[in-house]
């Protein structure tokens, strides 16, 4: 089993979720994060005063899956988190040693 984790951003949440939907995932952990990468943060102009925002906001998503579902679902997400600007984010796939479903104590693929 896999983790993919995808930093994304935060209006290309909806495409991403139904993407995933309709490919059959049926879980996801979202986390609201900052951070940045090439782009460095930006400028912004408020009250007439311009401010650097060196952490941008990102949504981070966390998705538990068997091997074989890994590249349905890393495609879906490229396919619908991609903007072609920076800053679209990352995904990362780490291998899971073990998933426990603490209602029903099944473990391994059936407790995903």
């Amino acid at each position: 089993m896999k983790l993919v984790t995808a930093i994304i951003k935060p209006f290309k949440m909806d495409d991403v979720r139904a993407a995933l939907s309709d490919i059959g995932v049926q879980g996801i952990t979202v986390t609201e994060v900052k951070g940045f990468g090439r782009q460095r943060g930006h400028t912004e102009l408020y009250r007439g005063a311009e401010y650097v925002v060196d952490f941008l906001p990102k949504l981070k998503l966390e998705i538990a899956v068997a091997e074989s579902q890994l590249d349905a679902i890393i495609e879906a997400i490229i396919q619908s988190a991609n903007t072609g600007k920076i800053g679209d984010g990352k995904i990362f796939v780490t291998d899971m040693e073990q998933v426990i479903r603490i209602r029903t104590g099944e473990s391994g693929e059936e407790a995903v």
